[in-house]
């Protein structure tokens, strides 16, 4: 079974190749310029761009890329993509396979997510197929994780926000300057960002992510996902906070991709659960 996903997971195409599955960059985009996650941006590069002024925006994989995946062979195909409505990604595999002939052994599921809990879902699709489960059994168990996770960003750029329609350009001015702290989510249908919470500290801020955390019933049966854009202080500050309340719960760091931090801005930190 083939397993594919994008790089809004975590997983680079490198890495892919090395757990065996593939991996259909996501891409940035500044002025007449395509750079794809991983493979032609880095991290380290996007961040320098912005510090100079640039304002780059992202695409979802090209319908070439996911053709050139999906063609080719009649082998069962699991593919998990960044949620429905977050990004054009899941809409684009649906669109790519729709346009192959016999296409019934090409299966799309809507992780309704994205970075940590999306790379979640590859790794645990992986680790079922070594144990030698099929595609129905795995779509079931990936349900089951999909069905019981949840997502918090806390931006540190309202720009960025301001850009994505988040905020109005005056809240977003009257946010940077009384210095309050607004924690967005995903909307109960998991296919937008909504606001959450509006705190006046960071520490506040994660504080308020754990109450929620503990009130959908997060516990030792869970993971949890600190992803985030180019700060790891601030990214360890929110992992400090929440282990205090999460003390047996796995956890797990991470930087966000290219085009997932060209979302969430330089410094975001998402803070994210997902039942094992």
């Amino acid at each position: 079974m083939r397993i594919i996903t994008d790089t809004a997971s975590l997983f680079s195409p490198e890495e892919g190749k090395t757990v065996g599955i593939s991996v259909v960059p996501t891409c940035v985009i500044h002025g007449d310029e395509v750079y794809r996650d991983y493979e032609e941006m880095q991290v380290d590069t996007l961040l320098d761009m912005i510090a100079d002024g640039a304002t780059p925006t992202t695409s979802q994989p090209a319908i070439g890329d996911l053709l050139d995946v999906f063609e080719g062979t009649t082998e069962e195909t699991l593919g998990l993509f960044i949620g429905d409505g977050l990004s054009g990604g899941y809409q684009s595999a649906v669109g790519a396979k729709n346009t192959i002939e016999d296409n019934e052994h090409i299966h799309i599921v809507d992780t309704k997510t994205l970075a940590g809990a999306e790379g979640y879902l590859v790794q645990k699709a992986i680790d079922l197929r070594s144990q030698g489960q099929g595609l129905e059994k795995i779509k079931i168990e990936l349900e089951k994780s999909i069905d019981a996770s949840a997502s918090f960003v806390i931006p540190a750029d309202f720009e960025f926000l301001k850009r994505s329609g988040r905020l109005t350009p005056i809240a977003a001015k009257l946010s940077s300057m009384i210095k309050i702290v607004p924690v967005m989510t995903q909307t109960e249908d998991m296919k937008k960002i909504t606001p959450f919470t509006i705190k006046r500290s960071w520490k506040k801020a994660t504080e308020a992510i754990a109450e929620q955390l503990k009130k959908i019933g997060v516990d030792e049966g869970y993971m949890i996902y600190i992803c985030h854009g180019g700060d790891e202080t601030a990214a360890e500050g929110v992992l400090s906070r929440l282990k205090e309340s999460f003390c047996n719960v796995t956890t797990k760091m991470m930087c966000l991709s290219p085009s997932m931090l060209t979302h969430g801005g330089p410094g975001c930190v998402l803070v994210q659960a997902i039942r094992k």
